[in-house]
């Protein structure tokens, strides 16, 4: 028996703009399918378009899959064609196992019944026997950890309540094949972490077959091996987790450059990061030095203008709680830049000989002040994003790379 547990070939879905249109050519297909001449489902109609179009992969048993892309590429109808809610209209798609679901929050919940009675209820749907459920029953409920609300409706529940009940369901029905959406973001940090932790310690290690959507780029780390990038449906590139996150990001980073050139405003700050040789980046080494540069364009003079950038751990893990106390933010008032007056066109600029951030990517936010750091007179709070990597002489095995020496004396 071969150990393949799900292959597409040539995969296409299509849907229709128009709910009308929509409706008339499911019934235009249903008449011609009874007259018994079926529908030529590979051509496109007046308003469809392909959702999913001549995507192809294979996943064998143990491998997990990264699917990332924007909102809109294909990602949850690629899921949902997975879970046999949507059936292909060209290409083949061929699974074996028993398939988990996480797609949607409350999915296969009745609103009105009990959590207690939801998990008898969901159990079922996902192919578990009453004795079975009987069995993990204590263990679900503990994992979900939903407290003195087991016995409440689920329509009172949180959308977190929602995930946790529905995740701890599907994990303990001991799927083959697992099918995780975005949805555990819904999720508290918690919780991430320990569903990520069981299903690289339980899951993987029993040879469960993942596919996994998600924005967050540290998570697919974590758990893939292999990532998936769809844009408007079609696939852009399949292999390596780094090596096509990398290209997603680099992507995501060339189009904001696009957009946020074609912005024109009166009063404008534009961020550049730019490396010891003064060459232009979004990517630096752990360690190396940095100078952040701030292009401004002032209509009006202003009095004693001020200007900071603050810098936010894209992965919300790493995040500080405070809403004021940033992972790293600096500004030219609080540092004693003295500027009378400043009006047109030019550039501040910050010089770090050594920017020893943490790993990873960074959203960046930018504003100015008038009076140095009284009167806020600009703000982006999305300005863009830089990433630190890890230099070449980096162990790779934390989130700091700080300058140090070992040595060692032995006794005489």
């Amino acid at each position: 028996m071969s150990d393949c547990m799900i292959q597409f070939e040539s995969v296409g879905k299509k849907f229709s703009k128009s709910l009308q249109r929509s409706m008339f050519y499911g019934a235009l297909d249903v008449f011609q399918t009874a007259l018994g001449r079926m529908p030529d489902s590979t051509c496109l109609r007046p308003d469809e378009f392909w959702a999913i179009d001549g995507v192809s992969f294979e996943l064998k048993k143990g491998e997990t899959l990264g699917i990332i892309g924007s909102n809109g590429s294909g990602k949850t109808t690629l899921l949902r064609m997975l879970n046999g809610i949507f059936m292909p209209d060209k290409g083949r798609i061929t699974i074996q196992g028993k398939v988990g679901a996480l797609i949607q929050v409350g999915a296969g919940f009745h609103p009105l019944l009990s959590g207690r009675d939801n998990i008898y209820i969901n159990g079922a749907i996902l192919g578990m026997t009453k004795k079975e459920i009987d069995q993990k029953f204590d263990s679900i409920v503990d994992f979900a950890d939903i407290g003195d609300f087991l016995d409440a409706p689920v329509k009172h529940y949180s959308s977190g309540m929602f995930v946790r009940l529905g995740f701890a369901i599907a994990i303990h029905c001991e799927p083959d094949i697992l099918l995780i959406d975005e949805i555990l973001s819904v999720g508290d940090l918690k919780f991430q972490l320990k569903c990520n932790k069981f299903i690289t310690e339980n899951l993987l290690k029993r040879g469960c077959t993942i596919v996994f959507v998600s924005h967050n780029r540290y998570a697919i780390q974590d758990i893939c091996q292999k990532v998936l990038y769809l844009s408007h449906g079609r696939m852009i590139q399949l292999g390596e987790t780094t090596e096509v996150m990398n290209r997603y990001l680099n992507d995501i980073q060339e189009k904001k450059v696009e957009q946020s050139s074609s912005l024109q405003t009166e009063d404008s700050l534009r961020i550049e990061f730019l490396d010891g040789q003064g060459q232009a980046k979004s990517s630096f080494k752990s360690g190396e030095k940095v100078r952040i540069r701030f292009h401004y364009k002032f209509d009006d003079s202003i009095v004693r203008p001020s200007v900071g950038i603050t810098f936010v751990h894209a992965d919300t893990r790493f995040n500080v709680v405070s809403n004021t106390d940033y992972l790293f933010n600096v500004h030219s008032g609080y540092d004693g830049l003295n500027v009378p007056r400043l009006g047109g066109k030019g550039y501040f600029e910050v010089e770090f000989d050594h920017w020893y951030l943490p790993v990873g990517i960074y959203r960046y936010l930018t504003y100015i002040f008038s009076e140095n750091n009284t009167n806020l007179f600009y703000k982006n709070e999305d300005a863009g994003e830089v990433e630190i990597v890890w230099s070449e002489n980096s162990s790779m095995r934390s989130l700091m790379d700080l300058p140090h020496r070992w040595s060692v004396q032995p006794n005489t």
